[in-house]
């Protein structure tokens, strides 16, 4: 009897510990199941996150670029501000105008001016040196106010008058335009004329669109006159009216040969020194355009024994 409430006990405990164990593996089951379905999906969202983070780090990457080219273009000052009407894939500036070639017993005479003067350490540097650069400033407004009172310091200057562009959509405030009337043109060539009361030469601003109006350069021309104040053309735009338009008020035309800084790469500008004094021995003189830009002076800098050929001279001495 014993015996059998013995057996009947371990049966009951075995089946109590049979329904145990299929709770322990069907729970363990569901714990294994969650744990990988939590597993996976960390992960899966670990690798999406890779993924978000990859493409988020390609964005900025990409914008940061993007942030140091247009300061890169912001602080480097170069000659492709001036002209915009060349197709793209010729990336050079119009061609100087055409001259006949002039033997002379004298020093064939090279004129450079350096466009866009505007603050004290654009002047630091060109003085620095120590050639006889010609400085022309550009008007004072909100963005260099002192470009007047630094060109007053100094002996001589020109001064780089903004004209209307085909295009350049971050022209300087007070630009002339094509439609100005004579009377505002006048107006403001007078106030030209207050702001720089030495200035005897001007040359253009961009302006490839205004000095391709033969209407718009008479207007120019006559205030410029009532002002005595000479004309020299940047040749922003093949398509320049202003040999016509000089020759009808029976002054010389007077132009840039060359742009010394469409590249602003150091190799470059010296390339375009060299072609500079060859034109200067080939007509007798030659004018060239820079840019107060670092590359560009230190191009000058190291070319000074390349100017033993030519006689240096500021745009007053030129002709």
């Amino acid at each position: 009897m014993a015996h059998h409430r013995q057996t009947r006990r371990s049966k009951k405990f075995f089946q109590k510990f049979t329904v145990f164990l299929h709770w322990v593996y069907w729970t363990m089951a569901i714990v294994s199941v969650l744990v990988s379905a939590g597993v996976v999906g960390y992960f899966s969202g670990y690798n999406d996150g890779l993924d978000d983070c990859s493409y988020t780090l390609q964005v900025e990457r990409k914008r940061a670029n993007n942030l140091q080219e247009q300061l890169r273009q912001m602080t480097v000052k170069t000659a492709r501000h001036e002209y915009d009407d060349q197709p793209a894939t010729i990336k050079k500036p119009p061609e100087g105008p055409k001259r006949v070639v002039k033997r002379t017993v004298e020093k064939p005479k090279l004129a450079i001016i350096i466009d866009d003067v505007s603050f004290a350490r654009d002047v630091q540097h060109i003085k620095k040196l120590g050639i006889p650069l010609t400085m022309s400033f550009l008007p004072p407004n909100i963005r260099h106010p002192n470009s007047a009172l630094l060109a007053a310091k100094e002996p001589f200057y020109m001064v780089h008058l903004p004209l209307e562009a085909r295009s350049f959509k971050n022209e300087e405030p007070l630009t002339l335009y094509v439609n100005d009337s004579k009377e505002k043109i006048a107006q403001r060539v007078k106030q030209i004329k207050e702001l720089f009361p030495n200035v005897k030469y001007i040359n253009n601003h961009t302006g490839s669109k205004f000095t391709a109006s033969e209407d718009a350069m008479n207007r120019l021309i006559y205030a410029l006159n009532n002002q005595n104040i000479n004309f020299i053309d940047s040749r922003t735009t093949s398509k320049t009216t202003v040999p016509k338009v000089m020759k009808n008020f029976g002054k010389p035309y007077v132009a840039r040969d060359v742009f010394l800084d469409h590249n602003p790469e150091v190799a470059s500008v010296k390339k375009q020194i060299k072609e500079a004094i060859r034109l200067a021995n080939k007509h007798g003189s030659a004018i060239a355009i820079g840019h107060p830009h670092k590359r560009t002076l230190q191009a000058l800098r190291e070319s000074k024994k390349l100017f033993d050929s030519v006689e240096l001279v500021q745009i007053n001495s030129y002709y």
